[in-house]
């Protein structure tokens, strides 16, 4: 698991809010000020296991009422979670619903949490957490209140003498060379202790420049993402469509609105001709009675008159008035199917001229239409928002480099970027002379050391002295064993590895011993860890117990076996390893290497380091103010 974010409110030691990114790799915590150290170890273990008494309000600041504390993880089954709590109550588990992107509720019981957070989330118990993974300066075993049975136990092996340098040896002349080569090797690795010193000096400049150069860093990543988006966003050439298609895309509100008000026209005119809609039944002539009957009269008259004689043959002049009636029936039938045929026309005109309407406004809107299933948009504004994208985005740009070029403008800015300039250059050159001096020069002081011990050969050559009797055993009341921590840890390791203790002291010796070798300046050559946990270090080809060392040495130890059963587990599972200023035993010549040995680690698991110098800046992957 990784732990992602740390948000502090009320909490003693941390900014009054803070919300404190997190990343993989050795991270380094800078408090706020020169007081009080936050207590970092004990709140994460506290958010993890809560003791349901409310035992973490002793974090709260001086006089806050309320403390609130978050932590959000990043869990084995690539899950985040978040852990909110209020200081003294259970708290809230929260899982983040990667579809909605919000986070949900999983529990507020404190014994389901915390089986949660080892069943799912990854992490270890409570008490593994507690003393191998976090480490503070309490725990190394010179800070820890001495029990009586480790002040009257008695020592496993016998005293014997501390490891002292080996003796020079060899004739008069050989010894007058390796001290004229151990003169020249002094005023390399001086002259290299030199150039490492500047180097460091300019590491802290440049370290102090960078945060204040960084102001630019979030304008020039705006305007990168700025320009990447506007070179992303679609235009009408990607999208092969014509180029004035944002103009088009403009007018179609219009073009439908023109098109709806048409058509509403054609249906108040429907309406008012609704009563025509249907032509009435026109009754055939051939079935009018009174047709055929003006007919017959006539014809009847016409005859008649056509067989009288004198006046009375004027008879067949009635005839004429019936066939009039007759011929006005006739007409009268023409007219009824004229206006139906004038009631089926205009029906037919109306249609056609709904269709024509209909037909103008696809031609006028077909070329947005595809633009738009082109740009894969379902509404006309989308595709002018989508369009319009670029040239909004590149506004933006070229705002956000006129602010950036103002800010580089600025005599402070740019003093800082012409100083970061020349001490690049410096360092550079540091670098260069560095590499011709060659890859490894021991330490000043060893070599001096080296040099005393053969000019005392030497002087002893040229007058010897009768040897001094040799010491005996230190007398068995003179001072009280330490403590060896190294039976408790190898326990705990065992029952995180799931070994029995003799394997958990084997899979940690050659790596604890590596790890006491650098830091000790090879004053002890090996670790050996038998099967019941005891540790006993190699000097001279001597073994001395832990608990014979000097306290300064023990720590050490201490330290080396923590850093080797981490780095062992970490490449089983991932657990972040806390600091909290717990490095007060290694020299301050050593930080540098210490610092190496962290960044490594770092690589392996998340390391989180908080050091109230910028020491530890100096090596981290990254630096966080808490």
């Amino acid at each position: 698991m990784y732990l992602l974010e740390l948000a502090v409110q009320g909490v003693r030691g941390f900014s009054p809010t803070s919300r404190i990114p997190l990343k993989p790799g050795y991270t380094a915590l800078l408090p706020p000020g020169k007081g009080e150290l936050p207590p970092l170890c004990g709140m994460v273990v506290s958010m993890f296991f809560s003791d349901g008494r409310g035992g973490d309000i002793v974090y709260m600041a001086q006089g806050q009422k309320v403390a609130r504390a978050g932590i959000t993880v990043f869990g084995d089954d690539q899950s985040t979670y978040r852990l909110v709590r209020e200081l003294g109550t259970a708290g809230v588990l929260h899982r983040l619903n990667r579809g909605s992107k919000q986070f949900e509720i999983l529990s507020q019981d404190l014994t389901e949490i915390g089986q949660f957070l080892r069943s799912q989330v990854g992490a270890p118990t409570k008490t593994a957490l507690e003393q191998l993974f976090c480490f503070t300066a309490a725990q190394l075993p010179t800070r820890r209140p001495k029990t009586k049975a480790s002040v009257t136990s008695k020592p496993s092996l016998a005293p014997v003498q501390l490891p002292q340098a080996e003796p020079v040896s060899g004739d008069l002349p050989t010894l007058k060379t390796r001290l004229s080569e151990l003169e020249r090797e002094h005023a390399l690795s001086k002259e290299v202790d030199e150039l490492q010193f500047k180097q460091d000096g300019i590491a802290s400049q440049l370290f102090e420049l960078e945060g204040k150069l960084k102001g630019s860093d979030g304008l020039k990543a705006a305007v990168k993402e700025a320009e990447a988006a506007a070179a992303a966003a679609p235009t009408a050439e990607s999208l092969k469509v014509p180029k004035d298609i944002v103009a088009r895309a403009e007018r179609y509100p219009m073009l439908q609105q023109k098109r709806d008000e048409a058509l509403a026209r054609l249906d108040r005119e429907r309406e008012q001709g609704a009563e025509q809609a249907e032509p009435s039944y026109v009754e055939p002539l051939y079935r009018n009675a009174s047709f055929w009957a003006s007919v017959a009269a006539g014809l009847v008259l016409l005859v008649l008159g056509s067989q009288l004689s004198g006046y009375l043959r004027y008879v067949a002049l009635l005839d004429i008035p019936a066939f009039g009636f007759a011929a006005l029936l006739a007409l009268r039938y023409l007219e009824e199917l004229q206006a139906g045929s004038k009631v089926s026309h205009r029906g037919g005109f109306l249609a056609a001229r709904e269709k024509r309407i209909r037909e103008d406004f696809e031609g006028e809107v077909a070329e947005v239409r595809a633009a738009m299933t082109v740009a894969g948009v379902e509404t006309v504004q989308e595709l002018i928002e989508g369009l319009s994208r670029r040239g909004l985005l590149l506004e933006k740009a070229a705002e956000l480099r006129r602010q950036l070029e103002a800010l580089e403008k600025e005599p402070d800015y740019a003093s800082a970027a012409s100083r970061y300039q020349q001490l690049k250059a410096e360092q550079d050159q540091i670098n260069a002379r560095l590499l011709e001096k060659g890859g490894y020069v021991r330490d000043v002081r060893e070599v001096e050391r080296e040099i005393a011990r053969t000019k005392e050969a030497i002087a002893k050559l040229r007058s010897p002295q009768p040897a001094a009797p040799v010491a005996g055993p230190a007398p068995s009341g003179s001072s009280p064993l330490q403590e060896d921590p190294s039976p408790q840890l190898l326990s705990l390791a065992a029952e995180l590895f799931g070994c029995d203790l003799p394997a958990a002291a084997q899979l940690a010796t050659d790596r604890c011993g590596q790890y006491l070798v650098a830091l000790t300046d090879r004053r002890y050559q090996a670790v050996e860890l038998d099967g019941g946990g005891n540790a006993c270090v190699v000097a001279s080809g001597r073994k001395l117990a832990a608990g014979e060392l000097p306290g300064k040495d023990l720590d050490l130890l201490y330290l080396s076996l923590r850093l080797a059963l981490v780095e062992k587990f970490s490449a089983r599972q991932k657990v972040p390893m806390l600091i909290e200023d717990g490095l007060v035993c290694v020299e301050e010549s050593k930080h540098s290497l210490l610092g190496r040995m962290l960044k490594h680690l770092g690589t392996l698991t998340q390391v989180l380091h908080l050091a109230p110098g910028r020491g530890a800046a100096e090596s981290a992957d990254s630096v966080v103010n808490v």
